[in-house]
């Protein structure tokens, strides 16, 4: 029989090797990665959060394109504009300001382009929230 083959989920994190916050948030992503396999096996009436086991964790340090930026931006939301960019408040200057100078890319942001969400952060928990497997799934 001919099934098709899910494609893997994409989990982008762009990463500041000198930077220890971004440094924790690699470290958290290669652990649920390399457990979510275990995590999906165990009771599933436990309270505990099932991880996602299907995604493809892609870690880079190189800049996102205008374009990626431009949707991580739109992933986030209006309010938090500026925890993706230096110094933004809205999506136009965020542009701006990035075109102008790619340093302002606050790192590390982690992004679920398959689910539309993305986050700037070190903390585990947040990243683990957004890596929990959603019940309608």
């Amino acid at each position: 029989m001919f099934r098709f083959h899910k494609t893997l989920d994409i989990i982008t994190l762009f990463h500041k090797a000198g930077s220890p916050a971004s440094v924790r948030a690699a470290a958290v992503l290669k652990q649920v990665s390399t457990n979510a396999t275990e995590a999906a096996t165990e009771d599933q009436a436990s309270n505990k959060p099932i991880y996602r086991s299907d995604f493809e964790l892609n870690i880079t340090e190189e800049p996102p394109t205008a374009d990626q930026v431009k949707t991580i931006l739109e992933y986030v939301g209006k309010n938090k504009i500026s925890s993706i960019i230096k110094g933004a408040t809205s999506e136009t200057e965020a542009i701006r300001i990035f075109n102008k100078t790619p340093d302002s890319f606050k790192r590390p942001v982690v992004v679920d382009w398959n689910n539309g969400k993305a986050i700037a952060t070190e903390k585990e928990s947040e990243i683990l929230k957004m890596l929990e497997q959603s019940s309608d799934k």
